[in-house]
């Protein structure tokens, strides 16, 4: 077969490549199904809070650079992996004793201001752990630990990880809970648990993997102690998904404006909000410039305003 030279001038005998936009197109056969959009649930989020956050995370690249790492993010990293390196250990070893251990084993060091704070934190955090840990019963092996749980609808290919999931009596039989752990500074009520898209996509997925009902999701606040938690029926995750649906097919129409030449500011528009001061593309972003940002401290300072999502 006659190729091309490197220089793209035809081989001897052969035929000058096409252009780009007179290269054939290629045809669709009536009656495929679309390609599904692949999402979790933080994909799926960021799209809601901000199109242009979605942009900067999931579309362009080489990405916009981020800002400095948060200190609330390192604190929630590091109480989630010390719960699950709890549950990780023999039931006979899950004691109060051991989380000094596990916390300093996992913690994460990014985002604070100094030495100071970052003790202060981690002496917070590890009595959220062991009044929280004092709570369980450690004979208690949950169905999953920082499980991921996948489904597919017609129009999504979704996954997401986690915090636990476990096997609670129900009337019919065992029945599954989503826990998601929660670190931020504010409590949580019943609303917040009932509007989380996230938790609902979970038990959606979680019933579907493990062939069992799964409508009870809890948000189980650290700090404060407290469980949020809502009962979901077949109809309301129902709603759930088709809200995550119309989201990924509001995605997908902007990736194809963007493909097909579009405007990328115009496909994914910016929708500034109080949510700003903690973007990790806010010096990136033009509205985002114009307002004032948070310090990477700021959340975990006494007082402090907690991000939107802080977890």
């Amino acid at each position: 077969m006659r190729r091309a030279s490197p220089a793209g001038r035809p081989a001897a005998g052969g035929r000058a490549p096409r252009p780009r936009d007179a290269q054939p197109e290629q045809l669709g056969f009536e009656g495929m199904p679309e390609r599904l959009f692949v999402c979790t649930p933080s994909r799926l989020g960021a799209y809601a809070d901000c199109p242009r956050r979605y942009r900067h995370a999931y579309v362009d690249r080489p990405a916009p650079p981020k800002g400095p790492p948060w200190a609330h993010n390192s604190l929630g990293a590091s109480v989630h992996t010390a719960l699950k390196n709890w549950y990780a250990l023999p039931a006979d070893r899950r004691r109060p004793e051991v989380l000094p251990t596990l916390l300093k084993g996992t913690w994460v060091r990014d985002g604070y201001r100094d030495d100071a704070q970052e003790r202060d934190v981690y002496r917070r955090a590890l009595g959220w752990l062991e009044t929280y840990v004092g709570g369980l019963d450690p004979a208690d092996e949950p169905v999953g630990v920082e499980r991921v749980v996948a489904t597919k609808t017609g129009v999504l290919a979704f996954n997401g990880r986690t915090d636990r999931i476990d096997s609670r009596p129900g009337p019919d039989g065992p029945e599954l809970v989503i826990v998601d752990y929660k670190t931020g500074r504010t409590g949580l009520d019943a609303d917040d648990a009932r509007g989380s898209q996230a938790l609902a996509l979970y038990a959606y997925a979680a019933e579907r993997v493990f062939r069992r009902p799964c409508r009870r999701v809890e948000l189980h606040h650290l700090p404060s102690g407290t469980v949020a938690a809502h009962e979901h029926t077949a109809d309301s995750l129902a709603r759930q998904v088709t809200r995550a649906e119309q989201t990924a097919q509001d995605i997908m129409a902007a990736e194809r404006l963007i493909a097909d030449g579009g405007d990328p500011d115009a496909a994914f528009p910016t929708t500034p909000s109080p949510r700003c001061a903690w973007c990790d593309y806010r010096r990136t972003c033009p509205a985002g410039a114009e307002l004032p940002g948070k310090e990477p401290w700021a959340a975990v300072d006494r007082p402090a305003e907690p991000p939107a999502g802080q977890g």
